[in-house]
């Protein structure tokens, strides 16, 4: 499955030195797809090498050449989106519709940044000193390390990548290794742009080999997570040393607030598969959801309803609704907090359990707690699977401070029927993104990214380039 890609260094695809190779499994079935190769120190410092030497041709390549380029990399993933869709689906186990979503989605990111690459503005201030004025330039950081995650292996992917080489960036991408082949087929789809040798490199391995020799680099300025805070902190303790940039979108435990003049039916219709979406894997999910005392009980039979006409199943059947958790592990963790959860007082209205009809694949019903309180692991952390905590609240005031409750600042959600209430949740909500009737918040046009232990910087919209970019300033007097 991944025999005719490797390692991207270069410009040329590579096997890894010394022949490694890990087997990654398939989550629907438990046995490989296939066997990736693993980056030697050596494959990682080769990738680095030619970074540099893609950087210094490609930062002197104009922003309308650039954009070009990235047009032509947009119409390359719309011609292989099938391709890239079953990846996707193959090695996450989410179904296929949403997998070719992504896929738009990361075609979206390049279109979007094409066009930001002619737009870099510096600017002109008039200087006090006779005859003279300031320039403010903006440049491109450099040499950029992308570290992605596996429940969007190929949009996050895009939102680093898109924006950096909009910039002039040369790219190291290192992917999550339990899905290396939807970043293969990525980077694929970035060399018929017709880049400079060495602008996108991509390497896959273990962190010894790639993170660690990255984190080292004093080339590489700028490094872009997508993983989970504990991840980010040491990241950013790494950082320190070499004085890179940083931006980071980490965990969330999104809070989602149902107010009594909520259109109730509406807002199931979109909560359900929301919550359910990626088996739950994602990070801007609802997790704990806080519903007006008088809209509790039909909010929770309309969402039991709901959740039990998911179909589970392979994600590349397409009447399936949701698929598997990515790994044992993760099985296990959704498991140990349903249990907790039960343990502690909370009832389970639908779901909590392996099902039956499966013998193999790391699959969990589509699971409501009610009676939840907020110390539970269930409302307390994010659970990063398919379980929906529904509790009470009697007032707004109520709603917005057990909402804030949390150190996590990634998204948030509200629904209600008044301008008013909306305008008042969206300000006092402590968090990157509010959604009001809606989760639409991940798109091209519009920056993404949290507060607190979420993270920081932005990915997407106007705001997103700013990250790979340095400012410079000249003193011109004549």
């Amino acid at each position: 499955m991944f025999e005719k890609f490797g390692l991207f260094i270069n410009g040329t695809w590579r096997q890894a030195a010394g022949g490694a190779s890990a087997s990654v499994f398939s989550p629907v079935t438990e046995q490989p797809l296939g066997a990736a190769p693993q980056a030697a120190m050596e494959d990682t410092e080769a990738a680095l090498a030619a970074a540099e030497n893609g950087f210094a041709a490609w930062r002197r390549t104009s922003a309308f050449t650039r954009a070009d380029a990235l047009h032509r990399i947009a119409d390359e993933m719309i011609a292989r989106a099938e391709e890239a869709a079953r990846m996707i689906s193959s090695e996450t186990g989410k179904p296929l519709a949403q997998a070719q979503r992504e896929w738009g989605l990361s075609v979206d990111q390049f279109r979007w940044y094409a066009e930001e690459a002619r737009r870099i503005y510096g600017r002109i201030v008039e200087s006090r000193v006779p005859g003279g004025r300031f320039e403010i330039h903006l440049e491109p950081v450099g040499i950029v390390a992308a570290f992605t995650a596996w429940n969007f292996p190929a949009a996050l992917i895009a939102r680093k990548v898109a924006p950096a080489l909009a910039a002039g960036c040369a790219v190291v991408v290192r992917p999550s290794g339990q899905t290396p082949g939807t970043a293969m087929v990525m980077v694929d789809c970035i060399r018929a742009g017709g880049l400079p040798d060495g602008t996108v490199n991509l390497v896959v391995g273990p962190t010894g080999n790639t993170y660690a020799p990255i984190m080292a680099s004093k080339a590489v300025r700028k490094v872009s997570l997508t993983g989970s805070t504990r991840v980010g902190q040491q990241m950013i303790r790494d950082a320190a040393d070499t004085m890179k940039k940083v931006s980071m979108e980490l965990g969330g435990n999104a809070p989602c607030i149902i107010y009594d003049d909520a259109d109730l039916e509406a807002a199931l219709d979109v909560c359900v598969p929301t919550k359910f979406a990626n088996c739950g894997q994602v990070c801007v999910t609802p997790d704990r959801f806080y519903v007006h005392e008088s809209r509790h009980d039909a909010f929770v039979e309309g969402f039991v309803k709901r959740a039990g006409k998911i179909k589970l199943g392979d994600g590349l059947d397409e009447s399936v609704g949701m698929g598997p958790l990515i790994n044992a592990g993760r099985l296990k963790e959704i498991e140990a907090t349903v249990e907790s959860a039960v343990n502690a007082g909370a009832k389970i209205a639908t779901g909590g359990q392996r099902p039956a009809e499966f013998n193999s694949g790391h699959f969990f019903e589509p699971t409501v707690l009610i009676d939840v309180t907020d110390d539970m692991k269930a409302m307390a952390e994010e659970n990063f699977g398919p379980i929906a905590a529904i509790a009470p609240f009697s007032s707004d005031d109520e709603a917005i401070e057990r909402a804030n409750a949390t150190d996590m600042g990634l998204a948030a959600y509200a629904f209600t029927g008044s301008p008013a209430r909306a305008r008042r949740t969206v300000e006092e909500l402590k968090s990157g993104m509010v959604g009001i009737n809606s989760f639409a918040l991940a798109a091209c046009e519009a920056p993404f990214g949290g507060t607190k232990f979420s993270g920081m910087g932005r990915e997407g919209g106007a705001e997103g380039i700013g990250d790979y970019l340095d400012v410079k300033l000249s003193q011109n007097v004549f």
